[in-house]
């Protein structure tokens, strides 16, 4: 299985070439919506958008072969991602151009980049920092994506493919149950508090809403001074969240591969639209709709094809209201779960250290030959029995 890194690196460009990555970028999007407008909607593949418009979009936008390609190339995967999500391409933004081994190379005895233009093809020296010289080191890139980013500079976006490791087989499993009380918990006892989150968020929430009341009634060097803080400010909540994930999903594909386990997690896909159906304040619901969980996911997924661990998405229904020890159904209040098996079981502790462990065992369950006999058991008169679904 191939595994695509992508390394995020600064240009040093001087004027000239800024323009002409400028107009490279104009040139690359003018296009592909050129192609979207005149190609039939129906055509997703690359070689059957490529056939019908080729020599016309390089008579008419100056793009050379390689970068007609690529904006084919665009559309096409542009297009698959819009049809999944039941909408149309309308628009590709100026801000970005696609390379291939022929129109991009990296030099690593001066480390810099050389990429083709629509009018000369341009040399410059990259901000590589100590993680990016490593990564680079050796490798020979044959896709790149040069990119305008928010703060008015370019970067270019190198493309690292390698082999990943193989997935090997295992019956240990690590369960990992997502929430905004505590962002994770793991069956086998880790835990990351959300609180500290929570109170940044709310922190950023009052401040941009203080900035923008001042950018909309305060006097004029008032107004100046308020968006001059907003723009600073831009990005630095998201950013806290992303380090948040990236040190989680670590610290479990760290563990999982030295336990040799494979982890199984909640697929969550669909949560805001059914708890946004439920009646609450302003605060709650903007508390719930910046619940990353989902890029907490896809770190957790991309580490794991890195480190050769396996990630299952299972389906969550009553992970959280049955007991682990025996099967039956619970009463959770808050961060308590009661077990309603008295008799046999009767087991209470942390809601979400059950509910953990109850994803570890339904992940054990898809996971394993067999593995559906971890979820039978014999039913107590009188008490009700989970339905467990496998994902």
């Amino acid at each position: 299985m191939k595994q695509v890194l992508t390394l995020v690196i600064k240009l040093q460009v001087d004027i000239s070439q800024r323009q002409l990555l400028i107009d490279t970028a104009n040139a690359f999007a003018s296009a592909c919506n050129w192609i979207n407008q005149n190609v039939n909607s129906n055509l997703t593949n690359r070689n059957s958008i490529q056939a019908v418009c080729y020599k016309d979009v390089k008579v008419r936008f100056g793009l050379t072969a390689n970068h007609v390609v690529r904006a084919c190339a665009r559309v096409g995967a542009n297009r698959v991602g819009a049809k999944q999500k039941g909408k149309k391409v309308k628009y590709i933004k100026p801000t970005s151009f696609d390379c291939d081994a022929r129109t991009f190379r990296f030099i690593e005895e001066s480390w810099t980049v050389s990429v083709s233009t629509t009018g000369k093809r341009l040399t410059a020296l990259i901000r590589a920092s100590n993680y990016h010289r490593g990564k680079l080191k050796g490798q020979k890139p044959t896709s790149a994506q040069v990119c305008l980013h928010r703060d008015g500079d370019w970067y270019v976006h190198i493309q690292l493919k390698s082999e990943a490791p193989k997935v090997q087989k295992t019956s240990n499993v690590i369960g990992v149950d997502f929430g905004r009380r505590d962002i994770a918990v793991t069956s086998t006892g880790q835990s990351w508090s959300g609180k500290e989150i929570k109170e940044t968020r709310d922190k950023f929430s009052r401040v941009r809403a203080s900035l923008q009341k001042k950018a909309s009634q305060g006097t004029r060097s008032t107004r100046r001074r308020a968006r001059q803080i907003l723009k600073r400010l831009s990005g630095r909540e998201r950013r806290y969240q992303a380090w948040l994930n990236h040190n989680i999903s670590k610290a479990i594909i760290a563990e999982a591969k030295d336990t040799n386990s494979f982890v199984s997690i909640e697929d969550l896909t669909g949560i805001r639209e059914r708890t946004n159906q439920k009646p609450r304040n302003k605060t709650e619901r903007r508390r719930s709709n910046s619940w990353a969980f989902y890029q907490l996911r896809t770190f957790l997924e991309y580490k794991g094809i890195k480190e050769g661990v396996e990630v299952i998405a299972i389906n969550p229904a009553y992970t959280s209201q049955t007991c682990h020890c025996c099967l039956h159904m619970g009463l959770r209040s808050n961060k308590s779960f009661k077990c309603s098996n008295t008799v046999k079981c009767g087991w209470i502790g942390d809601a979400d250290d059950n509910g953990s462990k109850m994803i570890a065992k339904v992940g054990l369950s898809v996971n394993q030959a067999g593995g559906s006999q971890l979820l039978a058991c014999p039913v107590t008169e009188g008490l009700p029995k989970a339905s467990c679904h496998k994902g």
